[in-house]
């Protein structure tokens, strides 16, 4: 018979989020995941089999949450325009937050396994792929309403968004204060506004 968990998995999930995305994949050991989780190494491998699994695992979980998050905001947007702000408004608040200077978890993960895993580099590429897809239709909004530029398509429009919220989150990570990371959104702003 099956041995009951003892252990709150949601919670647990949480907690490796935070360590993997503190840490990296390669740089949280299994002692970490030990300390960090507050589980026994047995019961980390019965419930996801290896280090690799359970970052996965984390990784779905912080896409869900803070994808989702942002994709909601975009699917429920009136003002295309005001939303674009809202998101650059969103990000650099949370920048300046992030006292750990962690990033994005999503980047982190571009920048250190993406090239190297292919299924990892294809969970990044699809989240991704979600958000340019979300923007690109606002943006068409946007355009259709006179709110913002039609010298560019909707789509490369959103690929330039993207890229900026990108280099905020990799500036964030690297100290850039406030006001670096407002130049970056204003300009932005400023690049797709009509």
């Amino acid at each position: 018979m099956a041995r009951k968990k003892e252990f709150d998995e949601d919670a647990l999930l949480d907690k490796a989020v935070e360590l993997f995305w503190r840490k990296g994949y390669n740089g949280t050991s299994a002692q970490d995941l030990v300390d960090g989780l507050g589980i026994n190494r047995s019961s980390i491998y019965n419930t996801y089999t290896d280090k690799r699994t359970l970052f996965k695992k984390s990784l779905e979980k912080y896409q869900k949450a803070q994808t989702g998050a942002m994709l909601k905001v975009v699917a429920q947007a009136d003002d295309p325009k005001q939303t674009v702000k809202q998101i650059f408004n969103g990000l650099i608040k949370e920048s300046i937050e992030d006292t750990l200077l962690k990033g994005c978890f999503m980047v982190n993960t571009a920048v250190e396994l993406a090239g190297h895993d292919k299924e990892i580099g294809d969970m990044v590429i699809n989240n991704n792929q979600s958000v340019e897809d979300a923007l690109t239709k606002l943006l068409e909004k946007g355009q259709q309403s006179g709110q913002l530029s039609t010298k560019s398509t909707a789509r490369t429009l959103a690929r330039f968004i993207f890229a900026n919220i990108t280099a905020i989150r990799v500036a964030a990570r690297t100290g850039a204060d406030e006001k670096k990371l407002r130049d970056i959104a204003d300009v932005a702003i400023s690049a797709v506004s009509g």
